[in-house]
């Protein structure tokens, strides 16, 4: 068996967790294999939104298993409260969700790290979610990191000691920033007692037995590739590798093993925090799509910038990731609009680029547009691709010619009901 990836080719939010929710009843695992609580994956069915930070999609489907990789970053405070959000709903999490040992821990002091280091950057910050990711990361690469097979340990506490020491060394290089560690440390213990109630693994046996024995897996990333730390508009980018390729060092899946790469995308664009969005808009029709697509993060709360869709940037992106189909999301955002755009390629300095040149962020970019009908109609109803409007197919069949990859599936509302297959 080969191992199905699920991931974002814009710059996150593009609708991943309502995509796994659909595509659940084919799998026998979700494995989420990067990221952590800087993510925000929305769910909605019967009538109630669900969103999940660190805890795979799949968790509301009887009979999957779900799987936190290594390549994850854990806040056991905020897993602990989706755990707690997921009990009114009698969700069997302790039978259907288990952690990997080399998962790495989210600590209260590397919050503070990150909050402190943002602020020192001023106009220059990056737009953190301020989650304690990137310090994270940094102890991982550094060697210094606690990890969740740590919390068995009966030495833990002096590893979480000395690791907040060193933390604390760190902060006094901020004197402007002001924090009291204790306020937090309390809660963030009791939550790793929570934590120490879950099955923990060793990750990449338990994926690889399954793949021997036959199950079927779906690894499902977090964030989007223009967000990867080596292919994403640097340094506007998160600290992990959010590609197909991410897959493999975040599960221990071999490469031979990836199967179908499934690509996310908006039938639009947005992006949340600072750095370059080539096709932005900051005018009304920017702000009219906002209001239309209700962008604002999952995980923070701010608005997203919006724009039309970048065809030079999805290339690039099904590029690095090998994408081999396509879910177009949030095609109902444009019902209203007689006209949309899409970005065919851009001009930089009088050169024509048809692909994501290395660092934008300080060039002018000029973005060419296509102008194509709009289908001006309410496709929230829908139940088939086929009933679809006239322009609303030719969008496809124009970004499908375009991109050179298969849209199988188009999604018109948050519902998990309101997905269309589309069969070609």
């Amino acid at each position: 068996m080969k191992v199905d990836v699920l991931l974002g080719l814009q710059w996150g939010d593009e609708g991943k967790g309502k995509i796994v929710d659909v595509l659940t009843p084919k799998y026998d695992i979700i494995a989420r294999f990067q990221g952590g609580p800087n993510a925000g994956h929305t769910l909605e069915f019967e009538g109630i939104k669900h969103v999940l930070h660190t805890i795979p999609s799949g968790i509301f489907r009887d009979g999957v298993m779900n799987l936190v990789g290594n390549g994850v970053v854990i806040d056991p405070v905020i897993f602990q409260g989706e755990l707690d959000k997921l009990e009114p709903f009698n969700i069997d999490y302790k039978s259907r969700l288990v952690i990997s040992k080399k998962a790495h821990l989210i600590l209260p002091s590397h919050r503070l790290l990150d909050a402190a280091s943002e602020q020192a950057k001023g106009k220059n910050k990056i737009g953190s979610t301020l989650k304690g990711i990137g310090p994270t990361y940094m102890d991982k690469t550094g060697r210094n990191g606690l990890r969740v097979g740590d919390i068995f340990s009966p030495n833990f506490k002096a590893k979480y000691d000395a690791l907040v020491e060193k933390h604390k060394s760190m902060l006094e290089r901020y004197p402007e920033f002001k924090f009291d560690l204790s306020e937090t440390e309390g809660t963030w213990m009791d939550a790793i007692n929570r934590l120490r109630e879950l099955t923990a693994v060793d990750s990449e046996q338990y994926i690889n037995d399954a793949i021997k024995a036959g199950k079927k897996i779906l690894a499902e990333g977090a964030q989007g590739t223009m967000l990867d730390i080596d292919f994403g508009t640097y340094p506007f980018v998160t600290s992990s590798n959010t590609v197909t390729a991410g897959t493999c060092t975040g599960l221990g899946v071999a490469p031979t093993r990836i199967g179908d790469v499934i690509g996310i995308f908006k039938a639009y664009c947005t992006r949340v925090g600072s750095g370059p969005f080539p096709t932005e808009l900051e005018d009304e029709v920017g702000e009219r799509i906002r209001k239309e697509g209700f962008e604002f993060g999952a995980t923070t709360g701010r608005p997203r910038r919006c724009g039309w869709v970048d065809i030079p940037a999805l290339k690039y992106a099904i590029m690095v990731n090998g994408a081999s189909e396509l879910s177009m999301m949030k095609a109902d955002v444009l019902d209203n609009f007689e006209t949309i755009r899409a970005c065919t390629h851009y001009m930089i300095d009088g050169e024509r680029y048809d692909y994501f040149p290395y660092d934008v962020t300080d060039m002018e970019v000029v973005p060419v547009y296509e102008d194509i009908e709009g289908w001006n109609c309410d496709t929230t109803k829908l139940t088939s691709f086929d009933e679809a409007p006239d322009a609303l197919k030719s969008y496809v069949k124009y970004l499908e010619q375009k991109l050179e990859v298969p849209i199988t599936v188009v999604s018109v509302g948050p519902d998990r009901t309101q997905t269309l297959e589309n069969k070609h």
